[in-house]
C-alpha cells in the first residue's frame, strides 16, 4: 500500500510580526503545525532577550489555539549538541512546529548549525513539522545566509558576508525587513557574486510560505521579492572593494499577498490581487510539471 509524499513546510517571517491584533501570518504558522493539536517548540537562541522572546510568543500561540508550547534555548555548541531525552534535540523531536525567533543570526548560526539541536531541525522539517523563522530566525534557513552587511539600495563590493545556515532552502538566500531597513543593495550583491542563487527578501508582517523547498505563498501587509541574476551580467569578479556593483539583467519579482511563486523554474504561477472593491475573477496558470493553479483576480 502506498502512502503519500510527507508534505514539509518552511515559514519564513521578514519580522516585526503582529502579534497583537488579528495575527493573520502567525495564525498561519500555527495552522501549519496543526492547530489545536499543535505542539510548538520556540528557539530564542538568536534573542538577547530569550526570556521575554518565550513569554510574548508563548502568549501568542496559546492564544491562537495551540496545544503546547515549550522552549528550547542554548547557551553554548557543547549544550546545542546534547542527544539525551532531556536534550533540546529530543524536545524538538516531539513537535509539530518549530519557531525561531530574530536577534543575532550569526549567533544563532555558530551555536545551532551542525549540531544535534541543527540536525534535530532538519529531522522535523523532513518528518512534515513546519519549521518556522522570524527575522534571524528567517536568514538561518538557507544554506547560505547573510550574516552581515551594510544597508542600502546600491550593491557594493564586500558589502555583505555569508555563513553558513541550517540549509532547509538550498540555492537561496533569504533576507528580512527588507524594504524597512533598505537591504536591496545588499542582496544584490550577493546575487551578482552567486548569480546560481536567487535572493529572497521579505518585508515586514510578511510570511514566505515555502511547500516541498519549491513552491513560495504569500501572506501579510508587504511583499516578497524574488532578485534572480541568472542572465545578469556584472563586474563583481573585478569591482574594487566598496565600489557600486554593475548589475544588468536581474529579474526582480515583486510579489504581495496571494502570489504563488516557482522557485525551481523563477516564475510566477499564480495570484490574487486585493481589490475588494472589484469583482473577483478566478485565473488558472500552468505549472512547469503541466498541471494548473488556480488563483483569484480583480474582474
Amino acid at each position: 500500500m502506498s502512502t503519500a509524499p510527507t508534505r514539509r513546510s518552511l515559514f519564513i517571517i521578514g519580522g516585526a510580526e503582529d502579534k497583537l491584533g488579528e495575527a493573520s501570518v502567525l495564525r498561519r504558522f500555527i495552522e501549519l503545525a496543526g492547530g489545536t493539536d499543535a505542539r510548538i517548540v520556540v528557539i530564542p537562541t538568536a534573542s538577547s532577550f530569550a526570556d521575554e522572546a518565550v513569554e510574548v510568543y508563548g502568549s501568542v500561540f496559546r492564544r491562537l489555539g495551540a496545544a503546547s508550547v515549550d522552549s528550547v534555548d542554548v547557551a553554548s555548541r557543547i549544550e546545542a549538541d546534547r542527544e539525551d531525552p532531556s536534550s533540546g534535540a529530543a524536545v524538538v523531536d516531539r513537535a509539530s512546529g518549530v519557531f525561531l525567533t530574530g536577534g543575532n543570526q550569526l549567533k544563532l548560526a555558530q551555536l545551532v548549525v551542525g549540531t544535534a539541536l541543527g540536525r534535530a531541525i532538519t529531522r522535523a522539517h523532513d518528518r512534515g513539522a513546519v519549521v518556522a523563522g522570524t527575522s534571524a530566525g528567517a536568514s538561518i534557513m538557507s544554506t547560505f545566509m547573510i550574516s552581515l552587511g551594510e544597508e542600502g539600495i546600491t550593491p557594493r563590493q564586500r558589502s555583505s558576508q555569508l555563513t553558513s545556515g541550517l540549509g532547509l532552502l538550498p540555492e537561496v538566500i533569504v533576507d528580512q525587513h527588507f524594504a524597512q531597513r533598505t537591504r536591496y543593495g545588499r542582496l544584490l550583491s550577493l546575487v551578482a557574486g552567486s548569480p546560481n542563487l536567487l535572493g529572497l527578501g521579505i518585508d515586514e508582517d510578511t510570511a514566505a510560505e515555502v511547500t516541498d523547498g519549491r513552491l513560495v505563498t504569500v501572506l501579510g501587509t508587504g511583499s516578497v521579492f524574488v532578485i534572480d541574476g541568472r542572465r545578469a551580467v556584472t563586474d563583481a569578479h573585478e569591482a574594487a572593494e566598496d565600489a557600486p556593483l554593475l548589475v544588468s539583467g536581474a529579474v526582480v519579482h515583486a510579489l504581495p499577498q496571494g502570489a504563488i511563486f516557482d522557485l525551481g523554474a523563477a516564475d510566477l504561477i499564480g495570484f490574487s490581487e486585493q481589490h475588494p472593491d472589484r469583482d473577483v475573477m478566478a485565473v488558472e496558470h500552468e505549472h512547469p510539471d503541466g498541471s494548473t493553479v488556480a488563483s483569484a483576480t480583480g474582474g
